[in-house]
């Protein structure tokens, strides 16, 4: 045994001395394609699919996608690279707690938001009617973070990321409230490839991790958002503070930080020795009325949505634009002089053009969204 393999099998023993019982161990990470191991690779698994996911194409975009605010010109409103770190963190803050294993943890939680399109939720639910009238299903954000790093990065070949870590990115779902999560341990890669499936034909088929890891980065995705889209939403003059459900704020506070430093809190006390992740039942209720509150005020309020039919039909001219290039063969298109060149002919071979289309358009920007249009038809930013 080498000097690197004695490290990592030093960091391997000081694993199994501090980790929970029921911790992801890096040594059990499993892979789609298990590669000859170069005699320099020291890093335990999931901190090496951490590494992956940051040095990915598809990380670096994240610095223009939207969080919810899109089209607004405020350098302080939230962006979808903030808010992957804000989880990272919060979700190792719980871990190191539990004695969970925050490789994992920061695995998933770097990569969990990697698959969502241009302009928020609103451009994902005009790219899911774009899929499904092409014949592909359903278009979903944590689907389509597993497609970027298992079928799409490194030109078509992937990142072949641990098993754990694709499975907590594709079960992440922070929309979905849960009081209590307790993992569903036993899951291979055909159970992966059946979710994924399952996802598609039905948006709203329940996904749960399969480790505590994967159930921690899930609830603490709405730890990250919540009060943080609060703030955002007062900065932009959309809600007072006042407005927010005293039933709410007795229990978790006014304020992000101390929403944050509640929600967390409570995590730990219920979660702590125990087999699941949970919230209490106090706590979990007065954050079920918060998701309501941020939904009706917040969410669906019509001045955020003030530019949503251009942005439909945005995407629809798009989508339309790229599938005849596609099907003509147009090499001058983009879709070919940047995103298909030189990609493999696995990835060729096993994508219909309407799923091609939908990837390219899936990893674009904002701004890289809006320098495909025609300036014309450009929206206006946004004024409150």
């Amino acid at each position: 045994m080498n000097s690197l393999d004695t490290i990592r099998a030093a960091l391997n023993a000081r694993e199994a001395s501090y980790l929970s019982a029921i911790a992801a161990r890096s040594q059990d990470g499993i892979r789609r394609t298990c590669p000859t191991r170069p005699d320099t690779e020291y890093r335990q698994a999931f901190s090496l699919d951490a590494d992956r996911v940051l040095h990915s194409l598809a990380y670096t975009r994240y610095i223009d996608k939207t969080q919810v605010f899109y089209l607004v010109k405020n350098d302080h409103i939230t962006h979808r690279v903030l808010h992957v770190q804000l989880v990272s963190k919060i979700a190792r803050t719980i871990g190191r707690f539990l004695g969970l294993n925050e490789d994992l943890i920061e695995a998933i939680a770097l990569g969990h938001d990697i698959g969502h399109p241009p302009f928020g939720h609103e451009g994902e639910h005009v790219l899911s009617e774009l899929c499904r009238a092409g014949g592909i299903g359903h278009f979903c954000h944590n689907v389509q973070s597993v497609q970027f790093l298992d079928r799409v990065e490194r030109k078509g070949r992937g990142w072949n990321l641990c098993l754990q870590t694709l499975d907590g990115i594709l079960c992440h779902d922070g929309e979905v409230h849960n009081q209590r999560l307790t993992p569903e341990w036993k899951k291979t890669f055909d159970t992966l490839d059946a979710e994924i499936s399952g996802k598609t034909s039905d948006p709203e088929k329940v996904l749960t991790p399969m480790t505590m890891e994967g159930c921690v980065v899930r609830l603490s995705d709405t730890v990250a958002y919540i009060g943080r889209d609060i703030e955002d939403a007062i900065r932009l003059n959309l809600i007072r503070r006042s407005d927010l459900p005293v039933e709410s704020t007795a229990l978790l506070g006014d304020t992000n930080g101390k929403i944050v430093y509640n929600l967390v809190t409570d995590i730990i006390r219920t979660s702590f020795r125990q087999p699941c992740v949970a919230f209490s039942r106090e706590v979990s209720e007065a954050l079920k009325r918060l998701k309501q509150f941020n939904y009706e005020r917040i969410y669906l309020n019509p001045r955020i949505k003030q530019q949503s039919d251009v942005i439909h039909r945005l995407f629809e001219m798009l989508f339309e634009r790229y599938l005849t290039d596609l099907r003509r063969t147009n090499r001058d298109s983009v879709i070919f002089t940047h995103f298909l060149e030189n990609m493999a002919g696995t990835y060729m071979e096993a994508h219909a053009n309407e799923e091609i289309v939908r990837d390219f358009i899936a990893g674009m920007t904002d701004s890289y969204f809006l320098r495909q249009c025609p300036e014309e038809m450009r929206p206006g930013d946004l004024t409150f």
